[in-house]
């Protein structure tokens, strides 16, 4: 059983309410918590975005591969189910990283006269910065506005300023990025955001050979080890901590019969780290910090969450490989 010591005064490091004070606010409640965890959407700085591109495109991640195949091959019959909708329609991404392939349905829907607004909506203000110079010079003629925040609530912003019709995009199996529990309130909620006939398409990592999975979370290249260390720079840079990245050593598992696939990082000694002049946080040797999920589904595990989330399975589209998924789901 590991001990946690956390010393805390009433000094944050940065002001409650602002978005330095939720991030100091959620690391020492993750760092309390037994066990230590810390949130994953907060990999996401200029550096995270740079290593996460750096991961997408390693040999081993193969999920970038599959589904940029799926985004090449099937453009137009992925546009043309999304065309369904009558007139304009409001095309919304949620998390769209570089939007490397998702630029092959907005270069097609264009291609084919498609009447709508794309927009991206991120937590990274960098990512959207990088989305509003490059696509409407990649793309003339593109609608676009990015969104930079957390996803519900930019939900209601586009909700509040078009009554069009709602076509999301969520896609790279960022709903992987939750636990089966937490994807179906993810879902619902969604589900809530929407109105009839709007749809939505998702991206799911399928189920396969335990070893192809757990390799693409520990590449040799050591992408992955640095997006996970990475946040504990963030936290010395931005709230004033003291954590040193070489006493932690980044530690995946997959468990097949679950399809959870876990990162971790290891406490390679018994520490102290301090958050500021406020807080200390004790770890044990080899006491872990639970960083990220990457949940992968079978058929059946797909087909259950859209029931229990309310969606109607419209069609699928598949690699050659049947590695990947990205399965369009209507509100009813």
């Amino acid at each position: 059983m590991y001990t946690t010591t956390v010393i805390q005064t009433l000094r944050p490091c940065a002001a409650p309410g602002t978005p330095a004070g939720a991030f100091f606010q959620d690391v020492v409640r993750g760092l309390s918590a037994m066990p230590k965890h810390l949130d994953s959407k907060y990999f996401y700085d200029a550096e995270g975005d740079r290593l996460f591109q750096e991961i997408m495109h390693c040999k081993e991640y193969y999920l970038t591969d599959c589904e940029m195949e799926i985004m090449q091959e099937q453009a137009a019959a992925i546009a043309a189910a999304l065309s369904s909708q009558s007139g304009h329609f409001d095309l919304v991404e949620l998390g769209p990283g570089d939007a490397t392939k998702s630029i092959h349905l907005l270069r097609q829907l264009l291609q084919t006269g498609a009447d709508f607004t794309y927009y991206p909506i991120d937590i990274s203000a960098n990512v959207i910065s990088q989305l509003e110079k490059a696509l409407p010079a990649q793309l003339p003629g593109l609608q676009m506005q990015g969104m930079n925040g957390e996803y519900f609530d930019m939900l209601l912003q586009v909700n509040a300023q078009s009554q069009h019709p709602k076509v999301l995009l969520f896609m790279g199996a960022n709903i992987g990025n939750f636990t089966p529990l937490a994807a179906g309130k993810f879902c619902r909620h969604l589900y809530h955001s929407m109105h009839p006939g709007d749809m939505i398409l998702v991206g799911f990592d399928l189920k396969k050979h335990p070893q192809i999975i757990l390799n693409a979370y520990n590449d040799s290249a050591g992408y992955t080890r640095e997006f996970n260390l990475n946040l504990l720079r963030r936290i010395n840079r931005e709230l004033h901590a003291d954590f040193d990245p070489a006493l932690f050593e980044h530690y995946p598992v997959y468990d097949p019969g679950t399809g959870a696939c876990k990162s971790y990082l290891v406490s390679l000694q018994k520490q102290v780290v301090h958050i500021g002049d406020e807080v200390e946080v004790h770890f044990d040797l080899h006491e872990p910090i639970y960083m990220e999920i990457s949940q992968k589904y079978s058929h059946e595990d797909i087909a259950q969450l859209a029931a229990q989330s309310g969606f109607e399975p419209v069609t699928e589209f598949s690699d050659q490989r049947q590695w990947f998924a990205d399965c369009l789901w209507k509100r009813v």
